[in-house]
């Protein structure tokens, strides 16, 4: 299984200390982290796309190709690219170019995204949002097969023939499906033949096996060997468990309250965190030894190819953050290869 990390870079003002980076000291600690998992021998590193003032990862693509520089071999990734308000031929350039600078360690995991902003803002109709990422996803992995291109779709100017530059070091840049919380989803992405990344951020996982099932029936049905499979989920590691627990609950709560009161949740309760941090609950929040289990519980359940953990939910500090890998990377990762290699 590839062991990795994923990051939205948030930048809040942390709810313990009422510290609040700047958006330089926050990127300069965000290379510092990919380059710490790198050194740890931690297999992908991704960067996940937003467009709000609480996040300074707008894009993506030049946070990863400055990683690139300064990283030998762990992969890099979006985490996602928001396909449906991008140009394709654009994404498509950006990360054969990150594969040039990182000498084949670039991938792409598209998806809608979880908020809208960048559709207004890049002058997109939401009316038209599912035909568009579809519409989009087809250009992107066309583009990934023929060069010179013809390409004539709904939403987008025709493309007569042209060459696309430059082409990645890799024969085919790798491109994931993002999957949340719809079966009809993680079909398409089957019958399509892409890698799934799984996102399981509420409830319990046992309730998402029947997306991986339907993603694998759907790929057989279609011709296409097993795609691969990401689980991507928060978490947080520090020595023992109950300093996990209290160490996250008021930073998770600061930053899922902030998006609940958009989206009408009710404020998160500590009860109900405390589930979540579980064995069967969706956090992988504890102690090395706890979050050992839960990636092998879920491995259970999904025989998955991929883990991939997001430490950075709200205001942890640096400090917090680098512990958290630290023990991640020495820890939990050489234990959980050996036992899944064993099984």
């Amino acid at each position: 299984m590839e062991l990795g990390l994923f990051s939205f870079v948030e930048n809040t003002k942390n709810v313990i200390t009422g510290e609040e980076r700047s958006p330089v000291q926050r990127v300069q600690d965000l290379m510092e982290e990919i380059k710490f998992a790198d050194e740890l021998g931690l297999d992908v590193f991704a960067i996940g796309e937003h467009h709000r003032e609480d996040f300074v990862a707008s894009n993506p693509a030049t946070l990863l190709a400055a990683a690139a520089t300064i990283t030998k071999n762990i992969k890099l990734s979006s985490s996602v690219t928001v396909l449906g308000s991008d140009d394709p031929v654009r994404v498509f350039q950006e990360f054969a170019t990150l594969d040039l600078i990182s000498k084949g360690r670039a991938e792409i995991i598209v998806g809608r995204g979880s908020f809208i902003e960048s559709f207004p803002l890049f002058g997109y109709d939401l009316s038209t949002y599912e035909d568009l990422f579809e519409e989009k996803l087809e250009l992107l992995l066309q583009l990934r097969e023929e060069n010179p291109i013809i390409w004539k779709g709904k939403f987008r100017s025709e493309i007569k023939n042209l060459g696309i530059f430059p082409q990645p070091v890799q024969e085919k840049l790798p491109i994931w499906r993002a999957v949340g919380g719809t079966p009809k989803s993680a079909f398409i992405t089957g019958l399509m033949g892409l890698p799934m990344a799984l996102a399981i951020i509420g409830g319990y996982p046992e309730q998402f096996v029947q997306f991986a099932d339907i993603h694998r029936q759907a790929a057989a049905q279609h011709g296409f060997d097993q795609p691969k499979l990401s689980i991507n989920s928060h978490g947080f590691i520090t020595d023992s468990n109950q300093d996990a627990i209290d160490q996250s609950y008021p930073i998770f709560k600061q930053m899922m309250d902030k998006i609940g009161k958009e989206r009408g949740w009710s404020p998160m309760q500590r009860k109900q965190f405390e589930a979540s941090t579980t064995l069967k609950g969706a956090n992988f929040v504890g102690s090395p030894r706890e979050v050992i289990d839960k990636i092998l519980y879920q491995y259970g359940l999904f025989k998955h190819d991929r883990f991939l953990m997001k430490m950075s939910l709200g205001s942890f500090s640096h400090k917090q953050i680098m512990h958290s890998i630290e023990l991640f990377g020495t820890e939990v990762a050489p234990v959980i290869r050996k036992e899944i290699a064993a099984s």
